[in-house]
């Protein structure tokens, strides 16, 4: 179990976190997602006791990160957004010299190997590591962390700069790696988080603007929202649309069929577009074809939700 209480953290003036709070239940896995600068790692460097808070806590396991850190970090395990590798020694001596390091009173060869094996290293096990690609650098920094057997991985930005195909295995591994730990790891690729989490807190302006999980934050936005398609000159459509005071935002999306217009159209807070979008139709000589709920990305749901904590609107 991991607790954030009330995560203050200034340079001078100037705040970086204001008042960040949530907690971590056991097994889950738990996408911080923002946007570059918006204070993920500050949070992960707070968390693994690298940086100290200007106001408020963190618990690994019941233990103060600041008042009992050797206690709270034999919970961690810390992959950085750049691992600190050494390139000159093999996989096998670098993790040797990790474990070393921790201090891991674990059967040297027998944990050694098995971190190796969690991180999917065992074709690479004796090579120098300068002559790996990234992606493998990416899959040592994870094996480091997993050295102890912690409870809790923190993963800063685990798939940064790597290539498609390499992106895809690590966000497999930490599926996998999910099985057996409480993960929480940063990202400001939303389809990574889509794809790995079961629950995702979105940081925006020094602050967390939702907490849930990936498929009810869509859920509560596509209610409000419509795909729409109709038969009829598409900026006449567009613009009868935007009249309507139920209305937030119309969107006008790509169509094939000749003669037709398909838009996204999004309602104002609690108001139900359905019969208004209805009834103006009516009026008019087009023809409604296809009225559903719209099926929002993640990347939807996080424009909307930035949007709204500037003021901006959907």
């Amino acid at each position: 179990m991991v607790e954030v209480k009330e995560l203050v953290k200034k340079y001078g003036n100037t705040v970086v976190l204001d008042h960040i709070s949530f907690s971590i239940a056991e097994g889950e896995i738990l996408g911080l997602l923002g946007l570059n600068g918006v204070g993920k790692s500050t949070i992960m460097n707070i968390m693994t006791g690298n940086l100290a808070a200007t106001e408020g806590t963190v618990t690994i396991y019941g233990h103060d990160i600041l008042e009992e850190p050797i206690k709270a970090k034999k919970e961690l395990g810390y992959l950085p957004e750049t691992p600190p590798l050494y390139m000159d020694m093999t996989v096998k001596s670098y993790l040797n010299f990790v474990y070393r390091l921790k201090k891991c009173r674990l059967p040297e060869k027998e944990h050694v190997e098995e971190v190796c094996r969690g991180a999917q290293l065992e074709a690479v096990y004796g090579r120098v590591i300068k002559n790996l690609s990234k992606g493998y650098r990416q899959r040592i920094g994870i094996a480091s962390a997993l050295i102890g057997r912690p409870k809790v991985l923190v993963l800063d930005e685990p798939t940064s700069g790597l290539d498609p195909k390499q992106m895809a295995e690590i966000r497999q591994l930490i599926k996998e790696l999910g099985k057996k730990h409480t993960i929480i790891f940063s990202s400001h690729i939303l389809s990574e988080v889509q794809a790995v989490c079961n629950r995702v807190i979105v940081l925006n302006q020094r602050k967390v603007i939702a907490d849930d999980t990936p498929k009810n934050l869509s859920g509560k936005l596509t209610g409000r929202s419509l795909r729409i398609c109709v038969q009829g000159p598409a900026g006449e459509v567009g613009d009868a649309l935007k009249g309507l005071v139920s209305v937030r935002n119309v969107e006008r999306q790509r169509c094939e069929e000749e003669g037709c217009c398909i838009f996204h159209v999004s309602a104002k807070d609690g108001a139900d577009i359905r019969r208004d979008i209805s009834a103006r139709i009516k009026q008019s000589d087009w023809l409604l074809l296809e009225m559903a709920g719209a099926d929002l990305t993640l990347e939807n749901v996080f424009l909307r939700l930035t949007n709204d904590t500037e003021g901006g609107g959907c």
